[in-house]
């Protein structure tokens, strides 16, 4: 089976819609600390251009890697942490940052396992958001793009670990 990557979402699209994202986060924690946890490895080059363009001289990163697919293209629905954060989240503020939120499962079962570790407060901060695909509710206050029910690549999302380098979004067609 061979496969083909039809563009979805460009580069410069991208880097505008973070930048108005970084603004409003911005905004919404001026003069105060942000605790930025990166989901791996999909949301590492999301992660790190939201988080130059985030003004607040206050932002500390972790990261966390999470499994609920394995190589095909559907999520398993078991969710297994594959590495756990570096730092205790007790009364920080903390964005989870994701790369795609689709059925809502992964989200939901790492929100309750944060909100345990009691921080100040937890929010989400997706660069895709799938709501068509939703079968478990997730509160996402900070979203790039929504799109339709497909199967993306590039900008960190992969296929079999293939495609994450592209600089766009791209729907992969399977021949």
């Amino acid at each position: 089976m061979s496969e083909r990557i039809e563009r979805l979402i460009s580069e410069g699209e991208i880097n505008e819609r973070i930048e108005q994202v970084a603004a409003q986060i911005s905004r919404d924690y001026a003069g105060q600390s942000l605790h930025l946890i990166c989901i791996l490895k999909g949301a590492a080059m999301f992660m790190c251009d939201l988080a130059k363009r985030i003004r607040n001289d206050n932002v500390t990163m972790d990261f966390m890697s999470v499994s609920s697919y394995g190589a095909g293209t559907v999520t398993s629905g078991i969710v297994r942490i594959v590495k756990d954060l570096d730092e205790p989240l007790e009364g920080k503020n903390v964005l989870i940052v994701e790369d795609i939120v689709d059925t809502g499962h992964t989200l939901s079962h790492l929100r309750r396992i944060l909100l345990e570790r009691q921080p100040k407060s937890i929010e989400i901060c997706t660069l895709l958001n799938k709501p068509s695909r939703r079968e478990k509710e997730v509160p996402v206050k900070y979203s790039c793009f929504e799109i339709p029910d497909r199967f993306v690549v590039g900008y960190g999302l992969d296929y079999d670990q293939r495609y994450r380098n592209l600089p766009y979004i791209g729907v992969v067609n399977f021949d």
